[in-house]
């Protein structure tokens, strides 16, 4: 059954502008169910907005006092006004909303939740004043902190035996040496020169020569080698293994033909620590020929391929050498045994220096007080080393060791673990002036 909506038709004619088709919507009617125009469904799909309305003016929810009928065949033809196209506002993000229903008001904006896998972005907030910045990718600032594994003591076998499931931390004396080897592994821009002095003989130069070097060596990665300027038939070679008779008189012959560092290594010996030593002469009388200008010419070529050169000189200060070895040196090397002779010979030697010109090297100086055993007898080895302290940069205490009383060849593994306590220390002692190298003045070379 057909039923007519008069107030219906009414209101569309009344509606209908001049000229308009005059066909009138049907409308159908089901029982139990209020009359509905077939364009309502069209208008739904693609609302109107109304010319009347200011532009952006929200519409108003559907009526029967306000929809708008558009006639069939003026949608056939084309001629119904087309819905806009949407545009979505300037600077808004999309806020993954699901659209309700037709009709229904849009939900409000919500801004995105950071889930387990989602890390807001950066709009997402601004960090604190004074924290760390986001940019910031150094390990220092990723890495979560964890202790040091232990290197020594029951807390390295605790480490060891939990297979590194517990860890107490390093000791305090773990955290001492590694302090330690951080000093001696300083920065060193060029070559460093160090030369081992001592008037008296018998005090262990060349024993320190050797180990001092081999610390260096064994810890830094930079080459070092050790010369023999001694010229009463050095001992200096007989401490590591001879890979070569070649001495630093056949390096000088063929100066000339030295290119690379390999051209050099030809003529050295190289010991398990990486210390490497140029042997002198061991026949006295061709070894008293080395002059200080051979010295100088013997530092030089050395300069270019070592960073530490380190020089085991004889008793005689007055020896031909000495002038070049004292001009070049960077830093001293005052060698003293724990026995009253060996500290006055020692002291006599730093007025020697003061008395010809060389107070700048003695304030540079480090004292050693070698062989020094648990019970040194009457001698008051505190008041030695105050004595040395007022004169020199620092005073070291090397205690007796048997591995080095043997005389042999020197392996730092065979030390005592304080006799290489004692090494670090004095290592990292004299690296504290590795900034200053190069620093003095040197004095020009007289012709002969």
């Amino acid at each position: 059954m057909e039923a007519r909506d008069d107030t219906g038709a009414e209101r569309g004619a009344g509606d209908a502008a001049p000229g308009a088709s005059e066909s009138s919507p049907v409308t159908t009617a089901t029982p139990g169910a209020p009359a509905t125009d077939r364009s309502e469904s069209s208008a739904a799909a693609a609302p109107v907005s109304s010319t009347d309305e200011p532009p952006g003016a929200a519409a108003a929810p559907d009526s029967p006092d306000t929809t708008r009928r558009v006639d069939t065949a003026e949608a056939a033809r084309g001629d119904a006004a087309q819905p806009r196209p949407f545009a979505p506002r300037v600077g808004a993000a999309p806020t993954g909303r699901v659209a309700g229903p037709p009709g229904s008001p849009p939900p409000a904006d919500r801004a995105p939740v950071s889930g387990r896998f989602t890390t807001p972005g950066r709009g997402a907030g601004v960090p604190p004043a004074g924290g760390p910045s986001t940019d910031d990718l150094s390990s220092a600032h990723l890495l979560r902190p964890s202790k040091r594994p232990p290197q020594t003591g029951w807390r390295r076998a605790l480490f060891v035996g939990s297979g590194g499931l517990i860890n107490p931390g390093e000791s305090l004396g773990d955290a001492a040496r590694r302090e330690l080897i951080a000093r001696v592994n300083q920065p060193l821009h060029g070559c460093y020169k160090i030369a081992m002095l001592s008037l008296k003989g018998g005090v262990g130069k060349t024993t320190m020569t050797t180990t001092l070097g081999s610390t260096f060596a064994s810890l830094r990665g930079d080459r070092v080698i050790a010369v023999d300027a001694n010229p009463d038939r050095g001992t200096l070679s007989q401490k590591i293994p001879l890979e070569t008779t070649a001495t630093v008189r056949h390096l000088l012959r063929d100066a000339d033909r030295v290119r690379r560092y390999s051209d050099v290594r030809a003529y050295t010996s190289q010991g398990p620590s990486r210390l490497e030593i140029l042997a002198s002469e061991q026949d006295p009388a061709v070894s008293e020929a080395f002059s200080e200008v051979d010295y100088r010419r013997t530092v030089t070529l050395l300069e270019h391929f070592y960073n530490v050169v380190l020089t085991d000189c004889g008793t005689g200060l007055m020896h031909s050498a000495m002038k070049g070895v004292l001009d070049v040196a960077d830093s001293l090397l005052i060698v003293s045994s724990a026995s009253i002779d060996g500290a006055r010979s020692a002291s006599a030697t730093l007025d020697w220096l003061d008395a010809h010109g060389y107070r700048d090297l003695v304030s540079r100086s480090v004292a050693v007080i070698n062989y020094v055993r648990r019970s040194s007898g009457n001698v008051d080895l505190d008041r030695v080393s105050d004595h040395f302290a007022a004169r020199c940069r620092a005073v070291v205490r090397l205690p007796f060791d048997p591995h080095l009383e043997e005389g042999a060849e020197i392996e730092l593994d065979k030390l005592a673990a304080r006799t290489r306590s004692a090494l670090l220390e004095l290592a990292a002692t004299v690296a504290d002036d590795f900034g200053r190298a190069g620093s003095r003045v040197r004095r020009p070379v007289l012709p002969r």
